[in-house]
């Protein structure tokens, strides 16, 4: 912190040198006997008045394109209260440094959808606001990339997963693990479950494809098989055909391989609540291990229907998670959330939190609501930032 606050002080500080002007030579006036008159003083062309580039000053506005409805709507909702406790953190401590800005955040509503999420993106970039906290779904952040880099916006998604988006040096940053972790380690989990033999169920979008590809590739190196894929499309609201599909596929492998060594792997949002609420009709279905993904972690929409709760009580729907260091940063999110919305957030939420500190802190470095230089210097300022996720160490990608 203090580091990062003598960088500002430091840049608010100039040297400027000015040219030296020559005195104008004098000619005296012919006379046979000239009186002796005084030399006048040298005279000089004043130097010119410094101009000091100004600062921040005011109010500095960012935004966050969250999903506060759809599939992902529970998430959205706890990454919103966490990017709000943020920007009250961020105020108090430039409130005590005697900063002369202050620090906004206006919410956009993406709905889940990526087309919206570039909708929105426009609309907030034609009020001139270069700093967006989301979109959570890797499928937005796609859908905005393009635009983004042409307008050199930055994005900070808590959530992008998806290893398609591992490019480097662009206007895109994420604040956690990418699926090509996740997937070796549901691969794992899975195997060493005793699973052998799994029916895959995914949404189709490109997190849902890279995170089954991920986990299919690791699983097979394991000894694994996936013997039945299901990809759905991810703006269906209803599932009866799939779930008929999976029930045949599990009631075939169960009679095949047993029961102890199937197991049905779904990726998916929150949709799976409804997912769910058609395969509970199916009585071989509950003899098999459900397994999910960062998509359905923590999700109180899964709580929200009792059948559906215990559906996934029943099948052991185990869902993975990056775990956030804790700490008294990642209790202030977390008691802020529960206080705001009577639930435990998602990881997610702590990445939300800790995208907006990374702004504010890069906006105090480069002093200027300047998005290029804060995309250089992000890298190095989030090496020194311990949030409410923990550290945050960012590779090339």
């Amino acid at each position: 912190m203090i580091a990062i606050v003598m960088l500002v002080v430091g840049s608010l500080i100039g040297v400027l040198a000015y040219p030296m002007i020559a005195p104008e030579a004098l000619t005296p006036a012919p006379t046979p006997k000239p009186t002796p008159k005084p030399t006048p003083a040298p005279t000089a062309t004043p130097a010119p008045t410094p101009v000091v580039k100004p600062g921040l000053s005011g109010t500095v506005e960012i935004a966050a394109l969250l999903p506060i409805s759809g599939e992902l709507g529970t998430y959205g909702q706890n990454d919103r209260a966490a990017a709000e406790a943020a920007v009250e953190d961020v105020n108090r401590f430039l409130e005590k440094v005697g900063a002369k800005w202050r620090l906004k955040l206006t919410v956009e509503d993406t709905e889940t959808k990526p087309d919206v999420a570039l909708s929105k993106l426009q609309s907030i970039a034609a009020r001139g606001i270069k700093f967006v906290i989301g979109p959570m779904a890797s499928a937005g952040v796609s859908q905005c990339k393009g635009y983004a880099d042409a307008n050199k916006i930055i994005i900070i998604s808590p959530s992008s997963t998806s290893p398609a988006l591992s490019i480097p040096d662009d206007y895109i940053f994420r604040f956690c693990p990418t699926d090509l972790i996740q997937g070796r380690a549901m691969a794992r989990v899975m195997y060493e479950d005793g699973i052998r033999y799994v029916i895959a169920v995914w949404r189709g979008d490109s997190w849902g494809d890279g995170l089954e590809g991920s986990i299919k590739s690791r699983f097979q190196e394991l000894g694994g098989q996936i013997i039945k894929e299901i990809r759905y499309d991810p703006h269906a609201k209803e599932f009866s055909a799939e779930a008929s599909a999976i029930n045949d596929a599990v009631s075939s492998a169960i009679s095949k391989y047993g029961a102890d060594k199937v197991g049905v792997l779904v990726i998916s949002f929150e949709e799976a609540a409804i997912l769910f609420t058609s395969l509970k009709e199916y009585p071989d279905i509950l003899k098999v291990k459900f397994y999910g993904s960062d998509g359905t972690a923590k999700s109180s929409k899964l709580l929200e229907d009792p059948s559906v709760a215990e559906f996934s009580m029943k099948t052991r729907f185990l869902n993975p998670i990056f775990a956030p260091t804790k700490s008294e940063k990642y209790l202030r999110v977390l008691n802020y959330v529960k206080d705001k919305l009577g639930r435990e957030p998602e990881s997610y939420a702590y990445t939300a939190y800790d995208a907006v500190w990374a702004i504010a802190y890069s906006l105090m470095v480069v002093d200027s609501y300047d998005s290029e230089a804060v995309k250089n210097i992000l890298p190095d300022v989030t090496k020194s930032l311990f949030g409410a996720s923990g550290w945050i160490v960012l590779d090339e990608n």
